[in-house]
């Protein structure tokens, strides 16, 4: 068996598949909430991520035996939330709570960096600009507003990293990971020296670097202790959420896509060079697997752009229920759109000051329609991405989805609808975890790479074929002019 933990947002899940790809079993365990001082601020206990870890891990263990499946853990894989900055002192202990991916405070930070090294530059240097969301910007904000816990940082972590230091006793990091750090260079493969310098950022700060299967350290007598899995059980770099989710859909090479609504929003290509967008608007990092690349898109609030409007207006209502009288809506919502910056904007805006808003409201307007304009507008968003592929001359051959608009039947329609392009599902849709239970079994030999690992065990399940095109180009016509109207009154 190989063991797949994602140490996500709102919680942390592990998986446990076999040779075929087959899930055996899973648990979850919910962390705390975001904690958020203030507005745009996100915050999380890494300790918690660790507590949180410890039972999904013994849950999916205790579920595999119950099921009769009581063979060994060949290789653990780490995959999880990505950007977030967990800083640690000399001997390993938390500092503070982490900023995560979500936390918006840090734009003078990157205006600081864009004016000390150049916007070209720092794009040259590391392939993306300097966003609020990246691990760098954090540790600057720190520097500046708490100098005294800044002077006593020893480790800089991501947080599936700080899950596999309370595993197994050792400081690694992805290049796939560390590439949505801004101190990666991607293009090379190594962490960037000139915007180290550039900042005074110590290297030695930094975590060795690892191909997503390498396997980078092995379960500490500690760690055994505290989870069940055996001292010595490999355990493979892995990958930040979005590349081990690739992983888990089989979208390696070029002209294979994924669009995955989780929390976050993200359309996903793999891409055989670095593919660099001049003006920033796509993150282009390392891929999870050995000599490739991506590139991405990203919306903060998709699936949290539905879970928004369900616990502000629906709290009694399950998903289902919300979304089943949105079908008898025409496509369009008769008019109704739905901006999802809820927490500011990456693709293609770069804007951390962007704000949600519903457009066109009428007197006929029911709460099926809000319902269905906010699949829409989330949609949208990630058509904002497949547009600037198109420009940018990146292959859009297959498309897979991910995430909770897989999960429903409405909102892979829309997709579909609004991609103007087929849209595929997986029969197992397992998510990052399932992705790095991959990496794991590649990195001790299961598989003879990545992709043949994707090969035996990714299989496609439904195709999705678009079905109301000149309705939903029409309406992501007027949603593409909604931005540059909320800009100038927000």
């Amino acid at each position: 068996m190989f063991l797949g933990i994602d140490v996500g947002t709102g919680g942390t899940r592990a998986i446990l598949i076999d040779r075929e790809g087959r899930v055996l079993a899973s648990h979850s365990a919910d962390h705390a909430p975001i904690h958020s001082a203030a507005i745009g601020w996100a915050e999380q206990d890494p300790e918690d991520w660790w507590r949180a870890a410890r039972q999904a891990i013994t849950g999916a263990l205790r579920a595999a035996a119950a099921t009769g499946h009581i063979g060994v853990v060949e290789a653990v894989g780490l995959t999880g939330q990505m950007h977030g900055c967990v800083m640690l002192d000399a001997s390993g202990e938390v500092l503070r709570p982490a900023l995560i991916w979500c936390d918006q405070r840090t734009q003078p930070q990157c205006d600081w960096l864009t004016a000390t090294i150049g916007y070209e530059r720092i794009i040259e240097l590391t392939a993306n600009p300097a966003l609020p969301n990246f691990t760098l910007t954090k540790l600057l904000w720190v520097r500046e507003h708490q100098p005294e816990i800044f002077a006593r940082i020893s480790h800089v972590l991501c947080p599936k990293d700080f899950v596999r230091l309370r595993l197994t006793g050792e400081y690694a990091m992805d290049l796939q990971e560390a590439s949505g750090t801004l101190l990666l260079d991607v293009a090379h493969r190594r962490w960037s020296t000139e915007m180290a310098e550039r900042t005074d950022i110590p290297l030695g700060w930094l975590p060795r670097l690892f191909e997503g299967p390498e396997i980078c350290a092995r379960i500490s007598p500690l760690g055994a202790e505290a989870t069940g899995l055996p001292a010595g059980t490999p355990v493979a770099a892995g990958a930040g959420d979005q590349g081990a989710g690739a992983v888990g859909m089989g979208i390696l090479t070029p002209g294979s896509v994924s669009a995955t609504i989780g929390t976050s929003g993200v359309v996903f290509a793999a891409t055989a060079q670095p593919t660099l967008d001049p003006r920033g608007r796509l993150h282009t990092f390392c891929h999870a697997a050995p000599g490739i690349w991506h590139v991405m898109g990203v919306t903060n609030g998709a699936g949290l752009s539905l879970r928004y409007l369900r616990d502000t207006f629906f709290p009694s209502r399950s998903y289902d229920e919300m979304t089943t009288p949105a079908k008898e809506i025409p496509p369009g919502s008769d008019g109704l759109l739905w901006a999802p910056y809820l927490f500011g904007e990456r693709t293609p805006h770069l804007d951390p000051n962007a704000r949600a808003a519903f457009v066109g409201i009428n007197a006929s307007t029911t709460s099926a329609h809000y319902v269905r304009a906010v699949m829409e507008g989330v949609a949208f968003s990630l058509q904002d991405t497949l547009t600037l592929f198109a420009e940018l001359g990146i292959p859009v051959e297959t498309i897979r989805l991910g995430g909770g608009g897989a999960r429903s039947p409405l909102w892979r329609q829309i997709q579909a609808d609004v991609y103007q392009h087929a849209v595929q599902t997986l029969e197992a849709e397992e998510g990052g975890a399932f992705g790095a239970a991959l990496l794991a079994g590649s990195g001790v030999g299961a598989w003879p790479s990545v992709e043949a690992a994707c090969q035996a065990a990714v299989r496609p399940a439904e195709t999705i074929q678009p079905l109301h095109e000149a309705a939903m180009k029409e309406a992501y016509t007027r949603y593409r002019k909604v931005y540059p109207a909320l800009r100038q009154i927000a």
